[in-house]
């Protein structure tokens, strides 16, 4: 639909035509035909591909014929060129009975009042709700059925709609809205529903369309990207308020503007970017999504932000294709089907360009091209907002302005566009940049070629230098009084000072998909990185192999007097470097993707059991490789040819698996602990060392007073236990280290044994889970 920029004084008019109904803007260009991708589109054989063109020229509506075979007739007279307006009916292709349009003026939209909870505080400072899309009339006594699928009675061609979403039912007391189980959910008044009555003026929220009721009418408002952004007096506070991270920070960000944010380091440009995606609300003040309090419809309006990490938020070792098929996989309904999901994908690659590297692994792109691939992901759900944190850190200045131009498209598209930055390159693209001073206060916002001038400077190291040197300088105040102010803050603020009218508490994510299918999604996709990784590939295969050579030299061809202990404790050794050197790294380095994806809808639990299963999968199989390796051809000795309960090999077998699968979950909360993956591998190392001194194989433990006591905490203390059970290691080796009661060749004991594996496995994994609840988003935590 092509903008126009001439006749700002035409109506707005209501168009009926083919069953269908929706509001025309003065502002743009329709075009009528059979033509899928009109505007308005007329199935009837008598129209042609391409009919008819319905404009405003010099303040007027006038509808154009194209050349159509069958003609175009306004008031029963065929024409080529005519003015219509309100009361106007057009028929195509026929005079008498050809598709008609009827013309009406737009009523004004009854919007939610300044008390309603989401109140749109100045409806005509929006785009969305500045008028209606559509207007459609409510039968008084049905049910109207809302989703994705063309047999609902309303239908929204939005992908994060359900194919049933939901029905607005009318009752004796009036309307109420039902969600039908949607994955994205329904909102009314920003906050998810299962249902609810609906009264004049509330907001009800279905992906990206807000409807209100008026009347026995229901008018639609979509929210096409084109949004504005008010940002009143944020305030940050920490360490109980005594440090301030942010200072009354106020702003506009007009409609498909970018807006840069620059500032030394410490301004308070991180802090700034949490507060205006959410993440970590501001303690005083509003941000207003195109009217809406930002804070209090977070739930709602959540879906419509996206956010570009400075670090990569896809796993690298996939090609470009499958990287963004999963994570379309996890943001759209399961009911999406794959078609619709590829053809997204291969639409926001085609608009980044990178269709020519979709089946490349993200790893071998250039940094230019591997931020363009998250911010592809970003687009995936097609964000009204979309911010970025240091998109050029690292890059060289051509790829830096080719980023930044990549960005100054996206906020022609359509799109709300900020972007932190410590690069000050490529300003010049942007409408807006926001100079930031230590102490979190804007030093100017403006258009970008004015703000070296306006601090009296030729090169922006000396104004960042300034703001070391000149502390006592109150930069703030300053540009409080400054022109810049008055002009770009001031007069451009749209919207009137607001306050937030609701408790702000903690937002649980999204449900985007059901626990089994994120489940299902994330197995996949962790199993393709894993299989792409060929180190890892090769760490996996050989490490069982080398670790099992070394206990089967040990061994020799029996276990002996001379032999069993030291073999057992190389089996304890290898099952706990398998487990932990698979899973030391995995939740540290995925930290930056799981944080963005918890944020749009992924399950916690979701998340960390696929860990669970595939790499527990993979080190299991590991042990048992490990356990034959080293076993192989040896004579166990254990007492009459048998084991506890089983044959001594799969007991023996049984043991090394479940201490490598509770090395792998200790690997595991290593890898939730630590703050940088660099500290991983010492940190395997005394893991190793702490499994070999508190087994008992080499410290007796029994009766030492706070050693026996931590030992039980030890994996590997278990699991000798239960292997020297098995072949009843004292008999064979008759000393006081051996005479361990954990040692015993009973059932309860090896059961003991074997069980404190799995309560440690489940406590550590309970561990794990709350610890990864800590690198969660602040809103969802409070």
């Amino acid at each position: 639909m092509a903008q126009r920029p001439d006749s700002p004084t035409a109506p707005e008019l209501v168009v009926e035509a083919d069953g269908g109904t929706q509001v025309m803007s003065p502002h743009r260009t329709y075009h009528v035909g059979r033509d899928p991708t009109s505007e308005v589109v007329l199935s009837d054989a008598r129209v042609s591909w391409h009919h008819a063109v319905l404009r405003t020229t010099d303040g007027h509506w006038m509808v154009e014929d194209e050349d159509s075979t069958n003609g175009t007739y306004a008031e029963g007279r065929r024409v080529r060129r005519s003015g219509v307006g309100p009361g106007s009916v057009i028929r195509f292709g026929s005079p008498a009975d050809g598709p008609c349009a009827v013309l009406t003026g737009v009523p004004r939209p009854k919007l939610p009042s300044a008390g309603r909870p989401s109140a749109v505080s100045y409806p005509g400072a929006t785009h969305t709700f500045r008028s209606p899309s559509s207007v459609r009339p409510l039968p008084a006594a049905r049910t109207t059925r809302i989703g994705r699928a063309p047999d609902n009675d309303l239908v929204i061609d939005d992908l994060a709609v359900s194919r049933r979403h939901a029905e607005l039912r009318a009752g004796p007391d009036g309307y109420a809205i039902v969600d039908l189980g949607s994955h994205n959910g329904t909102y009314l008044n920003g906050q998810p529903v299962a249902g609810a009555p609906v009264m004049p003026g509330d907001i009800i929220g279905i992906g990206h369309s807000a409807f209100a009721l008026v009347g026995e009418e229901l008018q639609e408002f979509v929210d096409t990207g084109e949004v504005s952004l008010d940002v009143q007096d944020l305030s940050v506070r920490v360490d109980k308020g005594r440090r301030t991270l942010l200072a009354g920070v106020s702003f506009p960000v007009g409609e498909k503007s970018l807006l840069a944010v620059v500032g030394p380091s410490g301004a308070g440009k991180s802090t700034l970017l949490n507060a205006l995606t959410g993440l970590r609300p501001a303690d005083q003040g509003s941000v207003l999504y195109d009217g809406r309090d930002l804070y209090r419809d977070y739930a709602e309006l959540r879906q419509r932000i996206g956010l570009v990490p400075q670090d990569d938020i896809l796993h690298s070792q996939l090609t470009v294709r499958r990287a963004l098929g999963y994570a379309a996989q996890l943001r759209f309904p399961e009911d999406t089907a794959k078609a619709e999901r590829q053809a997204r994908v291969d639409e926001v690659t085609r608009e980044l360009g990178l269709d020519q590297r979709v089946n490349q692994p993200i790893h071998s792109l250039s940094g230019g091209q591997r931020k363009r691939v998250s911010v592809a992901l970003e687009l995936l759900t097609k964000p009204s907002l979309l911010f970025l944190d240091e998109p050029t850190s690292g890059l060289d200045p051509g790829m830096d302005r080719s980023v930044m131009h990549m960005l100054r498209g996206l906020a022609d598209d359509g799109r709300t566009v900020i972007v932190v930055t410590h690069s000050v390159l490529s300003l010049d693209v942007c409408d807006r940049l926001l100079v930031l001073a230590p102490g979190g206060r804007i030093a100017y916002y403006g258009p970008p070629e004015e703000a070296l001038p306006y601090f009296g400077f030729a090169q922006w190291p000396e104004a960042f230098e300034a703001f070391e040197n000149d502390q006592e300088r109150n930069w703030a105040e300053q540009f409080l009084g400054s022109p810049q102010h008055r002009r770009y803050i001031a007069a451009d603020s749209r919207q009137p000072r607001h306050a937030p009218q609701s408790p702000r508490g903690s937002v649980a994510p999204p449900a985007a998909q059901s626990w089994g299918g994120q489940l299902s999604t994330l197995v996949r996709r962790y199993a393709a990185a894993l299989t792409a990784d060929r180190t890892f590939l090769i760490i996996m295969v050989a490490l069982p192999f080398v670790m099992g050579a070394m206990a089967h030299a040990l061994a020799g061809s029996a276990l002996t007097r001379d032999s069993a202990l030291n073999a057992l404790l190389i089996l304890c050794v290898g099952a706990v470097l398998t487990g932990a050197a698979n899973a030391v790294r995995e939740l540290v380095k995925e930290r930056t993707i799981y944080q963005r994806e918890r944020a749009v809808g992924l399950s916690r639990s979701a998340y960390l059991m696929s860990k669970v299963l595939v790499l527990g999968v993979i080190t299991v199989v590991q042990a048992v490789v490990l356990t034959m390796v080293a076993l192989f051809g040896v004579h166990l000795n254990a007492p009459g040819g048998k084991g506890v309960l089983l044959p001594p090999l799969i007991e023996i077998t049984l043991a090394v698996a479940l201490l490598a699968f509770t090395a792998m979950m200790l690997g595991l909360f290593v890898s939730a602990v630590v703050r940088k993956e660099e500290v991983t591998m010492p940190l395997l190392v005394l893991l190793a060392i702490v499994q070999v001194v508190f087994c008992g194989a080499l410290l007796a433990l029994r009766g030492v007073p706070g050693l026996e006591q931590l030992a039980w905490l030890v994996p590997s203390r278990w699991a000798l236990g239960a292997m020297a059970g098995t072949i009843d290691l004292h008999r064979i080796v008759p000393q006081g280290l051996t005479s361990d009661p954990l040692f015993q060749h009973t059932p309860g004991i090896w059961l003991l044994n074997t069980v404190m594996l799995l309560v440690l496995s489940a406590a550590l994994g309970f561990l794990v889970t709350k610890l990864l609840r800590r690198r969660e988003p602040e809103i969802m935590r409070k």
